[in-house]
């Protein structure tokens, strides 16, 4: 007997918004611009000049429609999400993308440990528009939010060459070290600044 048939998805439409059906379609399809990332390669590099470990605004663009596909939009940002998106950050050596990455990753993320911890978020093309400040929505002190969340995102800041000062701020404040100074905050999380 042979073996089962298996459609292989072209890599292109894998990224494409209008293919994404859940947030796991959604990470894959974020995975597949990490590995554009990495390489200077793929389907999310196509037609244009991309250096391997550069992260441009092409990039940047393919995260932020990939994480508001229509199927995606009404649900919260999942773990998966967040993780292929501190995955991009972590291969991207060279930045020429605006800081447009670094405001998606945070909004992003907080968005994730805002609904894990059982608090209101708004739709993702408010939360992770670039026009929408991540004050106006995300928490503001740690009332509600769920430790085991902020650990996890500790953990992915720590030891990090490229850190978010959004999200550093902001994870600090949810713990309440916020009267620190921003340059101390590396020590909280141990993070390379």
């Amino acid at each position: 007997m042979s073996a089962p048939f298996v459609e292989l998805v072209e890599p292109v439409s894998a990224v494409e918004p209008s293919k994404i059906s859940c947030r796991d379609t959604a990470a894959q399809a974020l995975g597949v611009v990490r590995d554009g990332v990495i390489t200077g390669e793929g389907p999310t590099t196509k037609g244009r000049v991309h250096f391997s470990r550069e992260l441009d605004a092409a990039d940047a663009a393919w995260c932020a429609r990939i994480l508001t596909a229509t199927a995606v939009e009404h649900q919260p940002v999942s773990r998966a999400e967040a993780e292929a998106l501190f995955e991009i950050n972590d291969a991207a050596a060279e930045r020429s993308d605006n800081g447009r990455f670094d405001d998606l990753l945070a909004k992003a993320v907080v968005h994730h440990a805002a609904s894990a911890s059982g608090l209101p978020v708004p739709p993702r093309t408010v939360a992770l528009s670039p026009e929408t400040l991540i004050e106006s929505w995300a928490p503001t002190r740690s009332v509600g939010v769920n430790t085991e969340v902020l650990e996890w995102i500790a953990s992915q800041m720590r030891g990090k060459h490229r850190s978010n000062r959004t999200l550093m701020r902001l994870v600090a404040t949810l713990v309440g070290v916020a009267s620190l100074p921003l340059v101390h905050l590396p020590n909280v999380f141990d993070i390379g600044m």
